[in-house]
């Protein structure tokens, strides 16, 4: 799963990985520039495409030697269930979290309602509060909804500015009686770029005796994580938008933590023995991996981070801070209405064209082949907070380039010159 270093051999030649040609390992955008047009693709923040050690790491899983894991003695069992647990370490030294804490789920979604359905059922009551934030996106707000439908929880929200940065008085405010149990927070805005200094949150929930939970599914794909230098007592992401595949998530904790907590679902491999009368759990993560997990989407994510490791975050940062700075520039220039100022230089952007449905924009943009999402992004009351409906967002990756943004760009001057007619 470790991806060649360095350089790579394309038509004869050798190639630099920096910059521009980081693409060439993404055979779904070389596919689509053979057409016609070039695709530029902006909606990196919604899924990422696919490395080509991704998708070799899928095949090599699929292709043998396949067995299920933790079930079987004979070696395809166990060289499958190695290489999945494999992934695990991969994952937790990605995250910087105990190897013990690392749980595999559907998705960073399927992991917040975990945490609410157990740990949330198990250790908070009728009076207690969950604090959120005006930036949560819907993964982040609605199992918190059904906790409080369940047992009669509290929901507060802090507010931000009129640049989209979180107000930490609100948040300090809402700490202060003391009722807060938990505070669940998005590290990095799926629609504004915006990223609250949660460490700084972080410190003061512990302070009011709350616990926390961070939604990197945004964050994780920026850089390598420390959980334990953040001090967060959940981390949830996703592979999708971390260049890896679909149908595969994870929840971060500390095995002392998670072994607390009752069993989310239940089904094979998460017990120890089971009768009639009674079903005892096997320790965590098996406790919360019931049933066939992911295994051979895990391992795919395993390849996606040693892909981006391979790269080197330092040259990716330095690469999406450059992209990230164009198109706000460019956006600027094109005059558009944006929204969240305090997200700029995050590659994370969301506007308007005045006077202009984003739907009927972004349809435009995609005949032009521009790919950007359009529409509330899984965030109503954020939304309703900018007085909007709706709106675009482009959102870079590291195969991102400049002429992905003037073509964009270019797209909106037709999209506008057609839909003010």
């Amino acid at each position: 799963m470790t991806p060649q270093a360095g350089v790579k051999k394309q038509g004869g030649r050798l190639v630099s990985r920096m910059g521009d040609v980081w693409r060439q390992d993404f055979q779904s955008l070389m596919r689509a520039d053979g057409g016609a047009a070039r695709l530029a693709f902006l909606d990196n923040a919604a899924s990422a495409h696919k490395p080509e050690a991704v998708l070799e790491a899928i095949a090599n899983a699929l292709e043998g030697p396949y067995a299920n894991i933790h079930r079987g003695l004979y070696r395809n069992s166990a060289e499958m269930t190695r290489r999945y647990e494999e992934a695990r370490q991969v994952v937790a030294e990605f995250l910087g979290a105990p190897v013990g804490g690392i749980v595999f789920t559907r998705n960073a979604t399927e992991a917040v309602n975990l945490v609410a359905a157990s740990w949330g059922r198990a250790n908070l009551k009728a009076g207690d509060a969950v604090l959120l934030s005006e930036l949560e996106h819907h993964a982040n707000i609605v199992p918190w909804q059904l906790l409080r439908d369940a047992v009669g929880i509290e929901i507060r929200v802090a507010g931000i500015d009129e640049h989209g940065a979180l107000d930490m008085a609100d948040v300090e405010a809402h700490l202060a009686d003391g009722n807060v149990g938990l505070v669940a927070l998005t590290q990095m805005s799926n629609v504004l770029g915006v990223q609250p200094d949660v460490a700084k949150v972080v410190k003061l929930a512990h302070l009011a005796g709350a616990k926390v939970l961070v939604d990197g599914s945004q964050g994780a794909v920026h850089g390598p994580q420390n959980m334990k230098q953040l001090g967060a007592d959940f981390y949830v992401c996703t592979g999708h938008k971390l260049y890896g595949p679909t149908g595969i998530g994870v929840l971060a904790s500390t095995p002392e933590l998670l072994n607390a907590m009752p069993p989310y679902q239940g089904g094979g491999d998460m017990i120890e023995s089971v009768t009639w009368d009674k079903t005892t759990y096997a320790p965590a993560p098996a406790r919360f991996e019931a049933g066939t997990p992911a295994f051979v989407e895990a391992m795919g994510l395993a390849a996606a981070i040693q892909y981006v490791q391979g790269l080197g975050w330092k040259d990716i940062q330095k690469h999406e801070s450059e992209m990230a700075t164009y198109l706000d520039n460019a956006l600027d220039a094109a005059m558009v209405l944006r929204y969240g100022m305090a997200g700029r230089g995050h590659g994370i952007a969301a506007f308007n064209v005045p006077k202009c449905h984003p739907h009927d924009v972004a349809t435009v943009l995609d005949q032009h082949n521009v790919a950007v999402r359009s529409g509330h992004h899984c965030a109503m009351p954020l939304m309703a907070k900018l007085g909007i409906d709706g709106c675009l967002r482009a959102s870079i990756g590291l195969y991102t380039v400049k002429e992905d943004i003037d073509q964009l760009v270019e797209g909106l001057h037709k999209a506008a010159k057609l839909l003010r007619r």
